[in-house]
C-alpha cells in the first residue's frame, strides 16, 4: 500500500501529479470530509496514495 504522512507530504505528492492543492485547500477537503484520508493516531493524518490517485481521477471528470 502506497501511503504518506501528513499535510506536506501529500501537497509534493499532488504537485508530482499534477494536480497541485494548497495547505489552506487541502485542510477545507479534510474538514468538509471530501478527500480520503485517515488519522490512525492523534495528529497523525495518513492518506492512501491509491484513494488518493481515484479522488483524482473523479474530479477531474466531474464538472
Amino acid at each position: 500500500m502506497r501511503r504518506v504522512y501528513g499535510v506536506k507530504k501529500l501537497m509534493t505528492y499532488l504537485d508530482s501529479v499534477g494536480y497541485p492543492l494548497t495547505e489552506e485547500q487541502i485542510h477545507q477537503l479534510m474538514l468538509n470530509k471530501e478527500i480520503p484520508h485517515l488519522r490512525p493516531i492523534g495528529d497523525i493524518i495518513a492518506f492512501n496514495l491509491d484513494h488518493i490517485d481515484w479522488w483524482i481521477s473523479h474530479k477531474k471528470i466531474s464538472p
